[in-house]
């Protein structure tokens, strides 16, 4: 009979390869066994967006490991002794490393562990009654005890570009001046193909959009393409990076979120969507700063800056991709022909089919999603099943942030060794999310007391 590891792991995003970097050690201390899978040749980590000049919008420190295990050989700072980089990293003096060097510090570990297992795209999970059983493409069945899902999150497609997308996928014409229509994920691979049209318009109002405006912004002067860069957001706003509000980051305030009722959870969701998907404040400023270069050196930026503006359907014509628009404030409606069209419009969580097969052992909650506890665990059985960044809607923004990684990883590897190898923290933050002891009072004294005034 196979082996039966102690857990599988599916997917191999940052998160779960700090996963199998933070277990790598605890196969020889508690025979700790783990295994990696990845449907990949390799590791990529948003290849679509790796710009040059663009970096990580979090500290070094939140790497795979360190925030868990700063003493570990898989930190970041390792990866640049060992490239030859340490140095020149320390004399740049910014604690912000670039995204392509994050991405090969990621593939730097990844082909290092022998835990991962490229080219394994799982086909499905069952479950015997004892043990699950993850079947992958290569035909082999690997049996553990309990599993990790770190699958990552799919492109966002709003409903009324849903029907665009799908029509111009089906497309055979390979054509670089046909209408293009891309993903911010897959930016770079269609960048050439956006070019060559008259006109690009970015639709979202995030880093990536940002980014991508930035960089078309930047080589607009040698194409000729018009610029237009529309969101639904009253206005372009800068990621808030305030330390009180980097505290909502932490251990306590997830708890907190966690114990909501679910409207009010999905309320602020919908509230605290600038506290972590906004601009930097650097990259706004570099935005003016060109519209400003451009302007005094030539004919300034051929560009639109549109914001409140909702795309309300879409469709292909001769003279490109038309969209119907709505101005939400003053409720005007608009049109827009454009050729090429880039959705920077975010990313979701969805449960893989491969799971149809233990669904039955899923908790679920009312809307579908994953119903998952303090632990990171979905099964109704609890200590199973466990997911990476697919909890935004109950723990907040804690699910995507990478320096949250190792933290989450600590509390997961506790879960299924029983105690903690690495220290989870408690408690970090200066301020109290919800009612402290200390100010929580009684009804009853109240009650009394107006009763006496009677």
């Amino acid at each position: 009979m196979s082996k039966v590891h102690d857990f599988v792991a599916v997917g191999l995003g940052p998160f779960n390869l700090g996963l199998a970097c933070l277990t790598d050690p605890l196969r020889e201390s508690d025979g700790f066994s783990g295994v990696f899978l990845e449907a990949r040749d390799r590791f990529d980590w948003h290849p679509g967006m790796l710009l040059d000049d663009a970096t990580l919008q979090v500290p070094f420190l939140a790497d795979l490991v360190t925030m868990a295990d700063p003493t570990s050989r898989w930190s970041f700072l390792n990866y640049l002794k060992q490239q030859g980089h340490l140095y020149p990293f320390y004399i740049r003096e910014s604690f912000y490393p670039l995204r392509r060097e994050y991405d090969d510090y990621c593939r730097w570990a990844a082909e290092r562990l022998d835990t991962v297992r490229f080219g394994q795209r799982v086909t499905a999970v069952e479950h015997d009654g004892r043990t699950y059983q993850t079947l992958t493409s290569t035909g082999e069945t690997l049996r553990s005890k309990r599993l990790v899902l770190g699958i990552g999150t799919s492109p966002r497609i709003p409903v009324a570009l849903q029907s665009l997308v799908e029509e111009v996928a089906q497309r055979p014409s390979r054509d670089l001046e046909a209408p293009a229509v891309t993903h911010s994920a897959d930016y770079l691979t269609h960048k050439t193909a956006l070019q060559q049209q008259p006109t690009i318009t970015i639709v979202g109002s995030g880093q990536s959009a940002a980014e991508i405006y930035y960089d078309l912004l930047t080589e607009a002067p040698g194409h000729g393409y018009d610029l237009v860069w529309l969101t639904r957001s009253p206005r372009f706003f800068p990621m808030e990076y305030t330390k009180l509000t980097l505290e909502m980051t932490s251990p306590e305030y997830g708890s907190y979120h966690r114990a909501l009722p679910v409207e009010t959870r999905d309320r602020l969701a919908r509230e605290q969507r600038h506290l972590f998907k906004g601009i930097s404040g650097d990259l706004v400023d570099a935005i003016f700063d060109l519209h400003y270069q451009q302007r005094a050196v030539g004919d300034g930026p051929r560009t639109t800056l549109l914001t409140n503006t909702e795309v309300r359907g879409a469709r292909s014509t001769e003279a490109g991709h038309q969209l119907d628009l709505l101005h939400v404030e003053t409720g005007e409606e608009f049109g827009l022909t454009t050729g090429g069209l880039v959705l920077a419009t975010g990313y979701t969580a969805t449960a893989p089919d491969f799971l149809d097969g233990v669904r039955d052992r899923i908790r679920f909650d009312e809307r579908g999603r994953y119903d998952v506890a303090g632990d990171y665990s979905v099964d109704v059985n609890g200590g199973e099943i466990f997911v990476q960044n697919a909890e935004e809607h109950t723990h907040s923004l804690l699910a995507p942030d990478l320096g949250m990684g190792s933290y989450r990883n600590s509390v997961i590897i506790a879960a299924m060794l029983g105690r903690e190898v690495y220290p989870v923290e408690k408690r970090i933050a200066v301020q109290t999310f919800g009612v402290p002891d200390h100010l929580r009072r009684s009804p009853a004294p109240h009650a009394e007391l107006v009763e006496a005034k009677r």
